[in-house]
């Protein structure tokens, strides 16, 4: 005598499909995020190593008198050296230099850098050739263009003084423009401005061609001017686009260092240190690289800082 098995009820097999289907859903994004491990474990195991690990081994070094001596101790002293740091005029006189030129070569970029975009993502002949052109300096080395602009500061018979003394005539004689700080920082700051302005014109450029055409045309149709357009169409458009360049200008200006190093050298006195300058001059000069390594970290936690209120406000307006 066989038996045979009674099929669930009707009510059961829902239950049991939905069931099937939860495990099998499951399976399927457990593989989906092995496919994705796969890809990413690669990147990131590289990343930790040129970067993570220098990173934790620096700030461990900055939390050291460190001794460079085969043998030598080299004390664990904790936050001292940060201590040091914030009450170093030196260090603090360097934090200002670098906030004068963010503040002076950000807005600057971004202003001649959105113009020269609007104007390029008009029907501009040859402007093909004018973005090259533009996004030259961009790609051009930062050594190079250091010690060129060094050169047209520094000569009696330089650009700049022949710009200023023969042709504007606003100033009589021939300016020593290493020799102070402030005119140091007009070479600097010239120069930063120079090599930036391309790179800040591809960004908003992509923005705009990407803004669609249909907007501008129903604000032509509704009787809005090329500046009214560009006020409340265009900018809206690439808010976004303005936010990333704003937040990447600061980091650059904050962590300037080639052409400073090589224009300067920090000096006349100190006078034109930034951050980078001055923990290079303290860790590879003095070889104190404790210190060195805590001014370097001291900057990074004070951009991290300013990058993070710039996003909070960039988030806030746009939710606005």
């Amino acid at each position: 005598m066989t038996t045979t098995q009674l099929a669930p009820p009707l009510h059961v097999q829902p239950a049991v499909t939905s069931r099937r289907q939860g495990v099998a859903g499951r399976r399927r994004r457990r593989r989906a995020a092995l496919v994705a491990y796969t890809f990413v474990i690669p990147g990131f195991a590289l990343y930790a190593l040129v970067m993570l690990y220098p990173a934790v081994q620096t700030f461990l070094l900055s939390l050291r008198e460190w001794n460079i001596a085969p043998g030598a101790q080299s004390p664990w002293i904790g936050l001292d050296n940060y201590v040091k740091a914030f009450a170093d005029p030196v260090f603090l006189n360097a934090l200002l230099n670098s906030a004068v030129y963010t503040a002076v070569t950000v807005p600057l970029q971004i202003l001649i850098g959105l113009a020269l975009a609007v104007l390029l993502d008009s029907k501009l002949p040859g402007r093909v050739v004018f973005r090259v052109l533009f996004y030259l300096p961009v790609v051009t080395s930062w050594v190079v263009v250091s010690l060129l602009f060094q050169y047209m500061f520094s000569s009696d018979n330089g650009a700049a003084n022949a710009v200023v003394v023969n042709f504007l005539h606003v100033y009589p004689d021939n300016i020593s423009w290493f020799q102070g700080r402030w005119t140091a920082f007009v070479a600097i700051c010239a120069l930063g401005i120079w090599k930036g302005i391309g790179w800040s014109m591809i960004i908003f450029l992509a923005a705009l061609t990407g803004v669609p055409k249909e907007l501008h045309e129903a604000a032509a149709i509704d009787g809005a001017n090329a500046s009214q357009r560009f006020r409340h169409v265009s900018l809206p458009s690439i808010r976004s686009a303005m936010t990333v360049v704003v937040i990447l200008l600061v980091i650059g200006g904050f962590n300037v260092f080639i052409s400073v190093l090589l224009m300067t050298g920090g000096g006349p006195d100190n006078q034109t240190q930034v951050p980078l300058t001055y923990m290079y001059d303290q860790a590879f000069r003095y070889y104190k690289f404790g210190y060195g390594s805590a001014i370097s970290f001291s900057l990074t936690a004070l951009v991290l800082v300013i990058s993070g209120i710039q996003y909070w406000f960039s988030r806030r307006s746009t939710r606005m």
